[in-house]
């Protein structure tokens, strides 16, 4: 009798179990169902909104790098137009250079705190006015306001924009999708400089400026039609924040805001390092015509944002710091073709491996630090870092020039990216890294910025770094 009812009562809990496990694979098989109908991985990430946001940040930054280097192309013929030297008239890029910090934190706040899709209209709106009053303007001082405006444009774009892309992108792919939007910067320099070459000669620098806000305008319906909010954004968004709190919780993170400042100066002193000074050095030491220039200076571009989806998607797979690094040893090989080329096809050959491999470093950034920065101030904290340190950065262009002068345009150049391919691999090496996570989670826990050695070249990711 106590036989049977030990063998009743085992049948019962076992039938109980597979009950439970029966139910228990429903669930499973329901909830992702239901995210794949909403778009997203089992694990929360979502997937459908990520093509639109990724166009849209990749077209965003593109546009703002257009018209940055129109400017740069065109800073003779608009001096000869206001009557100012060529010095006189680069504090408008100045002025561009020091009002992109403004930018990077207002558009950032707004961003963490309205939603990044709203805030990203606005910024395009503003591009597309720019455009039109920059080609528009009558004398030199509307000028110098307007670029001020368009630095406060330019600086907003980046944060909200990529927040927006790697929230919308899959955690498998977010390195790739962020190679893609980073060299939307590079791209809009070959647009740049087709553009000037095609257009200039023929209707001069006003009329460029006109063409750059139609596409805009465009881009501004796009985002408005076909690009949806951050499902991140808008699930946290279930806990809102008054302002005082929001601004609390920005400081909170201050730690994490120095380490992305500095890790991005230093990132930004290999890019202004290897490309600022390179125009000047094969005119100089080449004495190239401004058309071969800008053929070699285009070609170094197709290879910038070959370089960015290559690494980026490469950083899926090895880690996000590993790849920053290994992209940084491989350009520090290049330098001897690159700086003291023997003939113009191995100058040719170095000018394209370089921006492949710094750009490449590059194609990573969007993604790592969307995976450091946590969920209520991801459209901040990376965008204002970004930007702050650019002003920073930008002191590498008058280091290397008055090196330059004591020794030759190509040992200036070779000694700088060196030093500074050395530099940002440090930061890369001993900071913190996220490679895959889940973004919603990021608000739980900020990363610790200190890493051991042995932690130091670990791609792995893991959340815990």
């Amino acid at each position: 009798m106590r036989f049977r009812q030990g063998a009743s009562c085992h049948n019962r809990k076992t039938r109980s179990l597979s009950e439970s496990r029966s139910r228990g694979s429903k669930i499973l098989r329901t909830s992702k169902s239901s995210a794949a109908s909403q778009g997203s991985d089992p694990d929360g990430s979502p997937l459908s909104s990520h093509p639109p946001a990724v166009i849209a940040g990749f077209a965003g930054w593109l546009f703002d790098a257009y018209d940055f280097f129109l400017v740069v192309f065109c800073l003779t013929a608009i001096a000869r137009d206001f009557h100012k030297t060529d010095s006189e008239i680069a504090l408008v890029i100045t002025m561009t250079l020091a009002c992109r910090p403004v930018g990077g934190f207002i558009f950032g706040l707004l961003g963490d705190r309205y939603g990044r899709r709203i805030p990203l209209m606005i910024n395009v709106g503003f591009f597309a006015i720019a455009e039109i009053l920059t080609g528009l303007a009558p004398n030199y001082a509307t000028l110098l306001v307007v670029r001020a405006v368009f630095g406060i444009v330019m600086g907003g774009n980046w944060g909200v924009g990529a927040s927006l892309a790697m929230e919308g992108a899959p955690a498998g792919r977010r390195g790739m999708f962020s190679g893609l939007l980073q060299e939307g910067y590079a791209a809009g320099n070959v647009l740049a400089a087709l553009c000037y070459f095609l257009m200039f000669p023929r209707l001069g620098w006003r009329p460029l400026f006109f063409v750059g806000s139609l596409p805009a305008l465009l881009l501004l319906f796009y985002v408005g039609f076909r690009v949806n909010e951050s499902a991140v954004w808008q699930r946290r968004q279930k806990t809102s924040q008054t302002w005082g709190q929001q601004v609390t919780e920005v400081f909170s993170h201050w730690k994490l805001f120095l380490y992305l400042l500095a890790f991005m100066t230093m990132m930004l002193f290999a890019s202004h390092g290897t490309q600022d000074m390179y125009p000047t050095f094969l005119q100089r030491q080449w004495h190239f015509s401004p058309t071969r220039r800008a053929a070699i200076t285009g070609l170094s571009g197709i290879g910038a944002v070959i370089g960015g989806i290559t690494v980026g998607h490469l950083s899926d797979k090895w880690g996000r710091r590993r790849a920053i690094i290994a992209a940084f040893i491989l350009a520090a090989a290049v330098i001897p073709v690159w700086a003291y080329a023997p003939d113009q096809l191995w100058l040719t050959v170095g000018a394209f491996v370089m921006q492949f491999m710094v750009q490449g470093a590059w194609g990573v950034v969007p993604a790592h630090l969307a995976e450091l920065s946590p969920d209520s101030v991801r459209a901040l904290l990376p965008g204002f870092a970004y930007q702050s340190a650019g002003v920073i950065a930008s002191s590498v262009v008058y280091l290397e020039a008055a090196y330059a002068q004591r020794t030759s345009y190509a040992t200036a150049m070779a000694l700088t990216a060196i030093s500074v391919f050395v530099l940002a691999s440090v930061m890369a090496a001993f900071g913190p890294e996220r490679r895959g996570m889940t973004l919603l989670t990021s608000a739980a826990r900020e990363p610790r910025l200190t890493t051991s050695r042995s932690n130091a070249m670990d791609g792995a990711g893991d959340t815990n770094t």
